[in-house]
């Protein structure tokens, strides 16, 4: 598979105030994606788009490691998303809201750190290579559909990335992450939610559980999120487990994940299957199918969707892509694929599909 993130090493600094084993480094990292989106069925019309940050996210980040000795680092993340389309912020986002952290790592103890990071719902089941929309979709394979109802606040459409596989983050949290161990390693996470007079309001957790052997591996996470609103305090929950197996140049992976509204009711379950295979080191070609269900409180909705990709790699960090994703969902629902985030982005009935052409580098 392909690295999410990867960078090039810019700066080795040795500080004359610390021991000669002392070093530290400042890795500039980021990612660049732009294309071309047809859009089948958009109020009942086609339309083309620019879009970015589609195969990957569009990032310019910052990571430091310092040796302190003893297998011991301190270590530093502070990540930027923006448009690619006109360099701008992405709504409601500020400086380094992608990511921003602090901590410690140890080959001993394990890593702690704190500050605005991912919860396991991303570390344990998509950046261990379980989720299929890493491998076709991409930001359109993620999870959405007709479950507006749901109403995840703060979220552009009331369901975009239900399950927080595209890397949701939990703020003003401390994470723990403990070394491997005959392949076997367990996280845990807790975000205050910085409420004066109430030391659980707003308050967040997460946990993953993750076994990499040589080519099989398997995870699991559970995430629980509660949101300030003026109208009260909303909980949203998630829980998923995945796996891959690599064989002869295949990738297989899948994943079941679920949501639900504490407050307001909705749920929602998925399934999802796909497989990536590499026809020579630079083409591949990607698929995968999902299935998801809502609730009686979203109208017992349910859609299919499948994507799929060719992809051609220029060089070791650039690539194009020919990329598209349909969904289709019950009768009298309105489909919406994820990625899609303007109000009247839903189709004019159950079916809705996305063709794409685009270029991702990193750096």
């Amino acid at each position: 598979m392909k690295p999410f993130f990867a960078g090039a090493t810019v700066a080795m600094l040795a500080s004359a105030a610390l021991p000669a084993h002392a070093q530290s480094s400042v890795t500039i990292y980021g990612a660049l994606d732009a294309g071309l989106s047809y859009i089948s069925n958009v109020g009942g019309h086609g339309t083309l788009r620019m879009d970015d940050g589609i195969n990957r996210p569009t990032l310019l980040g910052f990571r430091g490691v310092e040796n302190l000795g003893g297998g011991n680092r301190a270590v530093f993340e502070l990540t930027t998303q923006f448009s690619l389309d006109n360099g701008s912020l992405l709504p409601g986002q500020s400086l380094f809201s992608r990511t921003a952290y602090v901590g410690f790592d140890s080959d001993r103890l394990g890593r702690l750190t704190l500050g605005n990071q991912y919860d396991f719902m991303t570390d344990s089941l998509f950046f261990h290579g379980d989720d299929p929309a890493e491998d076709a979709g991409h930001l359109y394979g993620f999870r959405a559909g007709p479950f507006r109802k749901l109403g995840i606040p703060n979220n552009p459409t009331g369901d975009f990335d239900w399950d927080r596989m595209a890397a949701e983050r939990i703020a003003n949290s401390v994470k723990y992450m403990s070394p491997t161990y005959a392949g076997w390693s367990a996280g845990a996470m807790y975000g205050f939610g910085n409420v004066a007079g109430s030391i659980g309001t707003g308050n967040s957790s997460s946990v993953g559980l993750n076994y990499v052997g040589a080519a099989f591996g398997a995870n699991a996470a559970y995430t629980d999120v509660k949101y300030v609103t003026p109208g009260g305090e909303i909980g949203i929950r998630n829980w998923g487990v995945g796996a891959h197996y690599n064989w002869s140049g295949f990738v297989f992976n899948g994943i079941v994940t679920t949501v639900r509204n504490t407050v307001a009711g909705g749920a929602i379950a998925e399934a999802s299957g796909g497989l990536i295979y590499y026809i020579r080191p630079d083409w591949s070609v990607g698929g995968a199918y999902m299935y998801m269900k809502g609730n009686q409180v979203l109208n017992n909705n349910h859609a299919h969707q499948v994507s799929a990709i060719l992809d051609h790699l220029l060089s070791k960090r650039t690539s194009v892509y020919l990329m598209s994703v349909y969904q289709r969902t019950n009768a009298g629902a309105q489909a919406l694929i994820n990625g899609l985030t303007e109000p009247n982005d839903s189709a004019s009935g159950p079916n809705q599909m996305i063709v794409r052409v685009g270029v991702h580098t990193l750096f």
